[in-house]
This record gives structure tokens, sequence and C-alpha cells, in this order.
């Protein structure tokens, strides 16, 4: 049994590998040679395929900045005022708590795309169109995150500690920041590497909200790489693509170790 897990853990590793390195290799790779078929090992055409993508007018190194900024302030809002809503539905009791949680829930089963008419309309009345703000700011009311963060809370939150704390004189925000913060920091990280990669790869809403081609993030860029001019540079389209990817990969392997731990602590229920 051990050894067919084994076997399948293999398998699924390969599947995940494969098509990131042969996004990395065709990044080195000339479109003559893409077009021959697939190669695993890379070739020696990526800073020629850098050249083409600075050709042509884009400006990658703004693009990383644009998409680094609006993917940490994202992370930040998303993790603080989520852990700070699962926190008070965790703790307090309150009438209609069960109906709340119920209907995050249901918040978190809607696409985004079934509402992205009247989510422009809103912002378009509030002036955030073309405005990072219009792809931070709503991420304070993000549901996918309160509900895993109730889900994590539920499973470490001390009552009696909390209790101490008020007894000792301190407000119910300094019980958040200074008791449950720290407790909560695996849950917290595994919540931030999540909500990074989303913003980080968010297309939809920010190809719909921003029009300035200065404010555009690196993957609205990448897009732009689908057009005429490039109908043709299949190497700097894997080039920009490999880019887009950097960011995630570090991410991922230094907080990765925090995913497995506070995913199995938020399943966890006493």
């Amino acid at each position: 049994m051990r050894i067919f897990i084994y076997a399948v853990l293999i398998i699924l590793l390969i599947v995940t590998i494969v098509p990131i390195w042969l996004l990395i290799v065709n990044a080195t790779r000339s479109t003559s040679e893409i077009q021959q078929g697939i190669s695993i090992l890379p070739s020696t055409h990526l800073l020629d395929n850098y050249d083409i993508l600075l050709g042509r007018g884009l400006n990658m190194v703004r693009g990383f900045s644009n998409s680094l900024f609006v993917a940490v302030a994202s992370t930040i809002i998303t993790v603080y005022f989520s852990l700070l809503t699962a926190y008070g539905i965790v703790v307090y009791k309150f009438k209609g708590k069960q109906l709340f949680s119920n209907f995050i829930v249901v918040l978190v089963l809607i696409p985004m795309q079934l509402s992205i008419i009247g989510f422009y309309q809103y912002m378009s009345k509030l002036g955030l169109t073309d405005n990072y703000a219009s792809l931070i700011l709503p991420l304070i009311a993000n549901a996918g995150a309160v509900f895993f963060g109730k889900q994590y809370l539920e499973s470490i939150v001390i009552h009696d500690l909390i209790d101490a704390a008020r007894i000792d004189g301190a407000s119910e925000l300094g019980i958040f920041h200074r008791v449950m913060m720290p407790i909560a920091a695996p849950g917290a990280a595994t919540m931030a590497i999540f909500a990074f990669v989303a913003s980080w790869n968010n297309f939809f809403n920010a190809f719909i909200l921003i029009s300035s081609l200065d404010k555009y993030t690196l993957p609205m860029l990448i897009r732009t790489l689908s057009g005429d001019v490039y109908r043709t540079e299949y190497g700097a389209i894997y080039l920009g693509l490999a880019i887009t990817i950097v960011p995630i990969i570090i991410i991922y392997a230094i907080f990765s170790r925090y995913i497995v731990s506070g995913i199995a602590m938020g399943a966890v229920k006493e």
C-alpha cells in the first residue's frame, strides 16, 4: 500500500513539475526551435528573447513593481481583516451568528464573474476605476479567507486565555493583536501565501478595472504578447510567462512549511 501511495505521489509530482520545466526551457529557445517540437534541454536564446521583450516597449520592471505592490497590499489587507472578522465570529456570541456564518459560505460559492458587472458599476460610482484601490480595498471582505480563518481559529482559540487578558485590562483589539495574532501565526502565513498567489495571478479583475498602460500588472503585460506583433515570437511569450511565476516560487519556497501546519490545524476541531 505504501509503495502505491509513493507511486501516485511521484506521478503527481511529475505532472506538476513537467509543465513548469517546459515553460522555463521554452523561454530559452527561439521561435523556430519551439516550432520544431518539445525539448527538455534549455537552449541559448534567453537573452535574445529578453531583448525582444524590451525592444517592443514593454516595461517589464514597471509591470513587476505594479504587481508586487498590489499583491503585497492585497495580502496584508486580506490576512488582517479576514482574521479579525473570523475572530469576531468565533469568540463572540451574537444573534444571527450561524446565519452570518452560512452567508459567508454562500459567498464563497459565488464566482466573481457573476457579479463583475455590478462590481464595476460600483467601483465606477466611487471613482476607483483605473485605480489600484479597486483591486485592494474590496479584499477587506474576502469571504474565502474569512471562511478559512474561522475554521482555523475554531481549532486554536483558548477562551480562558482571552478571559484572563480581559481581567488584566486588555482591550478587545489588544487581545486580538497581542494574544490571538501570535497564536494564529501559522494560519496567517498560510492565508498570506494563498492571498499573494491569487493577487499576483489576478488578471480578470485587473483587466476589467485598469486601463492605463503604465498601471498594468505583469499578467496584463504578458497578455499583450498575444497581439499581432508577438504572434510568432513564442520564445518571448514563454519568457514573459516564466517571469510571472518566479515570485510565486520564491514565496512558496520560503513559507511552504506553514501550509501543512496551517491547513492541518484548521481542519482539526475539538
